[in-house]
């Protein structure tokens, strides 16, 4: 069991904010949700998938994109950090996804997100995409841009 009451996970929004600064408001909030974490105020749960979102993302989709040497170097920062929790996807990981993702009606990417918060005892996410993650019952959603 990784989650207790004041476990988080932060979702690949607020991670990709952190280093996109186009949208400035929103980069600074999630910059100090994370320097909160380095500074060993919070820990924060990460799911491999939203890892592997934020390489994507920086090295290709934002409007000036890190290197990927870089992003690869930041990342292994993060798994390094004992305030981050890595958690991982498995097999139940999936088919719970696919469940969720049909009896709820979200997408499975998100679905997947929360089978592995409710594995992990995690139930609160700090998210911009509030919209989803609020139709799951046993998810609490914290929109930090709102």
């Amino acid at each position: 069991m990784i989650g207790n009451k004041e476990t988080r996970l932060l979702d690949s929004n607020i991670l990709i904010y952190a280093y996109d600064s186009s949208e400035k408001e929103k980069h600074v909030i999630a910059k100090n949700l994370i320097a909160d974490c380095w500074k060993r105020k919070k820990i924060y749960a990460l799911s491999v998938q939203n890892l592997s979102e934020l390489f994507f993302i920086t090295t290709k989709k934002i409007t000036n994109p890190v290197k990927p040497d870089e992003m690869k170097k930041n990342i292994q920062d993060i798994i390094s950090f004992t305030n981050f929790n890595i958690l991982d996807i498995n097999k139940n990981s999936i088919l719970a996804a696919m469940d969720i993702s049909s009896e709820i009606g979200i997408s499975y990417w998100d679905a997947l997100i929360a089978s592995v918060m409710k594995e992990n005892h995690i139930h609160t996410i700090v998210t911009e995409n509030d919209k989803d993650f609020k139709k799951i019952p046993w998810i609490k959603v914290i929109n930090p841009f709102i």
